[in-house]
Formats: structure tokens, sequence, C-alpha cells
């Protein structure tokens, strides 16, 4: 599925998403993450495998319960929540992370790779199936 012009325009004006998950008791796993996108997918960098990273085990359902985007503009709220299935794949992620400090962080913003040298991390992809939310790419009114 192709990511909307008004999705791709909202990422470096969202303050931070929040990646949704199932626990393996079935339980949500809820976490603040940044976000980007290459090509069709939207991909969040880790360090290390956390449990975000882990609930995307390949043993395991690779759905992405969803990933929720705020934006705040002229007060009124504005989000998009994106569906999809996820896969995690290793490396890439100082490289990615890098990229994402500069939207949320600043420009001039550097982070340091100190003690990264030996492991590049992991990046968490997401093929989006459909938007919701309230907003342009909310095709079907509010959820």
């Amino acid at each position: 599925m192709k990511i909307p012009q008004s999705v791709r325009e909202l990422l470096p004006k969202a303050p931070l998403a929040h990646l949704t998950t199932l626990n393996s008791d079935g339980g949500p796993q809820v976490t603040v993450v940044w976000v980007g996108i290459e090509n069709e997918e939207f991909v969040i960098g880790h360090m290390a495998a956390h449990k975000k990273v882990m609930t995307f085990d390949a043993t395991r359902e690779s759905r992405c319960h969803c990933l929720a985007i705020r934006q705040m503009r002229k007060g009124l709220r504005e989000y998009v929540v994106i569906y999809g299935t996820a896969r995690v794949t290793e490396g890439g992620a100082v490289d990615l992370l890098q990229r994402l400090a500069r939207i949320y962080l600043g420009t001039e913003c550097c982070l340091s790779t100190a003690g990264n040298a030996e492991h590049s991390g992991y990046i968490t992809r997401i093929t989006p199936s459909h938007f919701a939310g309230v907003g342009p790419w909310n095709t079907q009114g509010a959820e």
C-alpha cells in the first residue's frame, strides 16, 4: 500500500509515535518511538533487542497492532493510526537513528555512536495495510 503524501508530511511535524504490539500473553505492549519512512514502509530503530523488538520475533505473529502519530496544528488535533505487518531486520539502526535524531532533536544533533561499534542494532519495518484517525489520510471517518 502506498503511504499517502499527507502522512509523509505529518512525520517531520509530529512529536512522537506510539507503537502498540502484543506480548506473548496477549496483553498490549506500548512504546514511544521515533519513526521514519523508507520506500513504502515505516521504520523504527532499536539499539538492543528490547521487548518491542522481541514482540516481532519470527516465531510469533508479525502483525503490528498499530502505530499512532499525533500532531498539534492550530489548536486542532490530527492523528494517524497505521495498521499493518512488521518484521525486524538486523543492522542499520545507528544510521537510521542518526537521521531521525535530526528530525526529533534538531538539525545540528549528532548522536554518539560510542559503544555501538560492535552492534548496529535492529530496524522494525512496518508495511501498512490501512490508515485511520483524524486527518486527510482517513477516508472512512474518525476511529
